[in-house]
């Protein structure tokens, strides 16, 4: 998904010095650091799910993520909106016999649910765009 996510936002690529100037998506596909980051975003994903019953844990992760996206990396926040849609679209590409519309619904919830806490840990730490 990831990336997918560069190929149809290129000027995503502006924030990952190691992989930026990649423009074959053969390439990136074979990226040792693209694939490292795909985990880790894959990996809060999975931690959000994992934890869905206690949204205090839901909202530390996502704020973790937020501000160190906010404050570390600069990264404007339309990009995890950008990136929680192309994650959603490959998700239902890749499952599409058992992508049901109840297993859209909750991933669309959850893809809101992830721009949401992100976006307030952005306005937290004072983010003037």
């Amino acid at each position: 998904f990831l990336r997918r996510f560069f190929v149809n936002f290129p000027s995503a690529k502006q924030y990952f010095s190691q992989f930026k100037h990649m423009e074959d998506p053969l390439e990136m596909e074979r990226s040792l650091q693209l694939r490292k980051h795909a985990q880790r975003v894959m990996g809060a994903v999975n931690s959000v799910v994992e934890n869905l019953s206690d949204p205090e844990k839901v909202s530390s992760i996502l704020a973790l993520v937020g501000k160190a996206h906010a404050l570390k990396h600069k990264v404007e926040p339309v990009y995890f909106k950008k990136l929680t849609g192309v994650m959603l679209e490959v998700i239902a590409e890749e499952y599409a016999d058992d992508f049901t519309p109840e297993m859209h619904s909750a991933w669309t919830k959850l893809k809101a649910l992830i721009y949401t806490h992100v976006t307030a840990a952005y306005k937290e730490v004072g983010w003037a765009q």
